[in-house]
């Protein structure tokens, strides 16, 4: 068992999001699903899933809290493909922002990142480093080509 485990308050939308989540992940899954009353067709208290082993909980808490940008899940991308794949599935219904954020249909915010643009960033040229981040500013979806481009001056 995982120490920490994100748990996410939604207002009636648990399973919703449960089944969303783990239908854009590999080797994701649906652990449980708790429901109110002893009906197995009630309404939904809380899920347990999985994404990419990742352990989380969903709770319909009802509409005293929402998510903000403040919490976000940062998924680290080994390729363009993979960027443009999780890029398209999670801001759909959502809205798409700067610098790799976007906000999926439940309001949950995620950053859609390459790997490779910490070791952009901590170049020890810090003209090379500023591109990318001139770059990366000025970029929604985050393409690692205009990134190294940016760090060659490309």
């Amino acid at each position: 068992m995982q120490k920490i485990t994100p748990f996410l308050w939604f207002n009636n939308q648990a399973e919703e999001a449960t089944n969303f989540y783990v239908s854009i992940f590999k080797n994701s899954k649906v652990v449980r699903v708790t429901r109110n009353g002893p009906d197995p067709k009630g309404s939904v208290m809380s899920t347990t899933f999985q994404l990419d082993g990742q352990e989380f909980h969903a709770l319909n808490g009802g509409p005293l809290f929402t998510f903000t940008p403040a919490i976000s899940f940062f998924i680290h991308c080994e390729n363009q493909p993979e960027i443009d794949d999780l890029w398209e599935k999670l801001s759909a219904g959502g809205t798409r922002e700067r610098c790799g954020w976007l906000k999926d249909k439940f309001g949950v915010s995620w950053q859609v990142v390459p790997s490779i643009l910490g070791k952009l960033l901590q170049d020890p040229d810090p003209a090379k480093s500023k591109r990318v981040m001139s770059a990366m500013l000025h970029m929604s979806k985050l393409d690692i080509k205009g990134l190294q481009q940016a760090a060659d001056g490309a």
